[in-house]
């Protein structure tokens, strides 16, 4: 759907570095009625929110919002507002771009693992001519992954095109082609057991905040790796580190952190054990981003129904 009619009012909430997002939504000869947070605008008139991350309280202030649409994959930002107006759809971005980078990234990573990358770069550093063989062929590798919702699902398919054996776990029942399933906090210890390589890529709700501890540590394989592409809560990273200096995990691959962007002096930029990049692992596309929001106001003033509403009672 892109045609748009009747009068409507949304308003945007856009961070700083998405001038992208804004000049292909405010460039569309169908958005006469749509105002950034920036602009002067009459609280009483907005119809339809777009955003990431709002205030606390701010989204009571609109009295005649009607949905409101989450240009992220998790919705967590929204939901920890205490004065959340609970009433109202909520709809998340669903981007096949985005999904295909988060399963390249972790792929990358895993495959960079498994080669040793790390300590042959290390080596070039020192000039030093340090052939390695792999332990074990790919094969042997099992990759298990926490939350296979769509960006799991498509993650583990790319991880089996080489051939790496993939789990996972999730609050029910998957079915993914080539992927073992658990479910449910009784079948998370057998899990954890089969883990070389563990990547979180739940929603951050109640239940799943501080999943990442020094209990799930411990119940992974000596020397196993960890990757966090979720959220910054799902990880205690004062756990993390504990278990990293007691060569209990071999490493950690961080995408995103409890305070971000990551304070200077955190002791994870340094850390030996630990490669950190700056919440990357997917990058939304502002192009796919503004047809979402088409899509959702040509949705809401025709009366068809959203994709992708959130349960708001799990959180995603």
């Amino acid at each position: 759907m892109t045609g748009l009619s009747g009068k409507h009012h949304v308003l945007f909430l856009l961070p700083p570095g998405w001038d992208a997002l804004s000049k292909a939504l405010f460039g569309h000869a169908a958005f006469n009625s749509f105002l950034h947070g920036k602009d002067h605008y009459a609280p009483q008139q907005i119809d339809y929110f777009v955003g990431f991350r709002p205030p606390h309280g701010f989204l009571k202030t609109l009295p005649r919002l009607k949905a409101i649409f989450s240009l992220g994959a998790g919705v967590d930002g929204f939901l920890r507002d205490p004065e959340f107006p609970r009433h109202l759809p909520v709809v998340r971005f669903v981007d096949e771009t985005l999904q295909r980078e988060m399963a390249q990234y972790v792929t990358m990573h895993s495959l960079i693992i498994h080669r040793h990358q790390r300590g042959f770069d290390a080596a070039q550093k020192e000039h030093a001519w340090r052939q390695r063989m792999l332990a074990r062929p790919t094969r042997e590798v099992c990759i298990g992954i926490l939350g296979m919702g769509d960006i799991g699902a498509v993650t583990a398919e790319r991880l089996l095109m080489f051939d790496f054996q993939v789990i996972g776990w999730s609050r029910s029942r998957k079915s993914v082609p080539g992927v073992t399933s658990y479910a449910g906090k009784e079948e998370l210890p057998k899990f954890l057991a089969r883990c070389d390589i563990l990547v979180c890529m739940l929603p951050l709700t109640p239940e799943t905040e501080g999943l990442m501890d020094a209990k799930l540590f411990a119940g992974l394989p000596k020397g196993a790796w960890v990757m966090n592409v979720g959220r910054g809560g799902h990880c205690n990273e004062r756990d993390l580190l504990a278990a990293l200096d007691s060569d209990h995990l071999g490493g950690a691959v961080l995408d995103v952190f409890q305070t971000e962007p990551l304070p200077p002096d955190n002791i994870l930029w340094s850390h030996p054990k630990v490669t950190v990049t700056p919440h990357i692992a997917g990058i939304t596309d502002p192009r796919n981003a503004a047809a979402f929001v088409v899509d959702c106001v040509a949705r809401a003033q025709s009366g068809a129904p959203f994709k992708n509403v959130v349960d708001l009672n799990k959180g995603y």
